[in-house]
């Protein structure tokens, strides 16, 4: 899914999120992308005569409404879509004791994965949620002969699974024992020990075998080296381990020392992109080079031709809209909270303006760098760096290709 898709459908989920019904009246259909039209208008069908049952008048006459409107919406296909399809019908509340219809189709990025009727307060949007997850997950192993925390890399968040503590004891052995005994101790302790955090390991991290892009080994040396080399992990895991990385924590900020380290292995990963496309516009700032921020800016460089890489922030939610003036036909645009209606006065003869258009001012810009060959970089507030460009720069900031006097 690109960045720009996967912004628009996380978007309409939030909005479909906020509808609420006054009763169980919220039809949601999931239809997988091999199901049979015909079976589904039959069910709808048999559905909508169990309706005429419902005790409380106003969700009878809603979920029938609601049934109808989707029964109407299927003769429009012979079959599903490519990934099947999501139908949503219902009266919502509008707060205020207004209320309206709607019926919506989504077409997901991914098939859907289930066939469901399903009727509630709320719509049912857990399936289409699963698909805005990150799906590159990466297992973190740090480890020295102390203790060793285990955690997961899971598209920008590290999240701490185990964390194991050893018995192995110092160097210095204790009076009346041999060296050769004590340190034969000392080994059979550690072997103990990598078993165990091999076990706790393998525990953690096995369920996500099938998710998982890699495992990551860090601790200082020789500990992560004999770690992997004695195999201690489950033959699964060890098969997926891409790099042994010196690290000096091995508790939770060693997870993050690790993936700090491990950043030329994990180069594609969108952390690693983040932090890169952070780190160029930040130099270019420090030295009043090519770099520019704030919506004003970037758009006066977009309209030069002038942006190299726009970056967006995820967390944006603002909307351009263009007004224009019904008497003398003025026109103007500025850009407002989303859902925020506030109509300028004209300037020329003091009526107030009239809304003509209005869109997201991500997918707003989106197109305009587009339209001037730019690359679009979306970033999300979970890393360091999506955070910084949200918190310190308004979510709205440029790499340049040149800058013009």
């Amino acid at each position: 899914m690109s960045s720009k898709l996967k912004y628009e459908f996380k978007k309409k989920l939030e909005e479909l999120e906020k509808y609420k019904g006054r009763g169980t009246e919220l039809i949601t259909l999931y239809i997988p992308p091999d199901k049979n039209i015909a079976d589904v208008a039959n069910q709808l069908r048999n559905e909508l005569s169990q309706a005429s049952n419902i005790k409380s008048k106003q969700t009878r006459t809603n979920v029938m409404a609601g049934l109808e409107a989707i029964l109407q919406r299927l003769k429009y296909f012979k079959k599903p879509p490519e990934h099947g399809m999501v139908i949503l019908s219902g009266v919502v509340d509008l707060g205020g004791g207004k209320q309206k219809h709607i019926t919506e189709i989504i077409e997901p990025p991914e098939p859907v994965p289930l066939y469901k009727y399903h009727c509630d307060s709320t719509f049912y949007l857990e399936p289409l949620k699963e698909m805005l997850k990150e799906k590159k997950v990466y297992g973190l192993i740090v480890i020295d002969r102390r203790e060793a925390t285990i955690g997961l890399l899971r598209g920008k968040r590290i999240e701490v699974l185990s964390y194991t503590t050893s018995m192995v004891p110092g160097k210095h052995r204790q009076g009346g024992q041999s060296s050769v005994r004590f340190e034969r101790l000392r080994q059979i302790a550690i072997h103990e020990f990598y078993k165990k955090v091999g076990e706790k390991a393998t525990e953690a991290l096995l369920p996500y075998k099938d998710d998982l892009l890699g495992v990551l080994i860090g601790g200082p040396s020789p500990t992560k080296e004999e770690f992997y080399e004695g195999e201690y992990l489950h033959h699964e895991l060890q098969k997926k381990v891409i790099g042994l990385f010196d690290v000096s924590y091995t508790d939770e900020s060693g997870l993050y020392e690790l993936v700090e380290k491990a950043q030329d292995a994990l180069q594609e990963l969108d952390l690693m992109r983040e932090k890169r496309l952070m780190n160029k516009f930040l130099h270019e700032i420090a030295r009043d080079g090519l770099a520019a921020y704030g919506e004003k800016e970037v758009r006066e460089y977009l309209n030069m031709g002038a942006v190299d890489t726009l970056l967006l922030s995820e967390a944006l939610r603002y909307e351009r809209v263009k007004y224009q003036c019904p008497v003398c036909g003025k026109e103007k645009e500025i850009t407002v909270k989303e859902g925020i209606e506030n109509p300028p006065t004209c300037e020329e003869d003091g009526s107030t303006m009239e809304e003509v258009e209005r869109q997201d001012i991500v997918l707003e810009l989106t197109e305009l760098a587009e339209s001037s060959g730019a690359n679009v970089e979306f970033l999300s507030t979970e890393s360091e760096e999506g955070a910084m460009l949200y918190n310190a720069f308004g979510g709205i900031a440029a790499i340049l290709r040149f800058k013009p006097d």
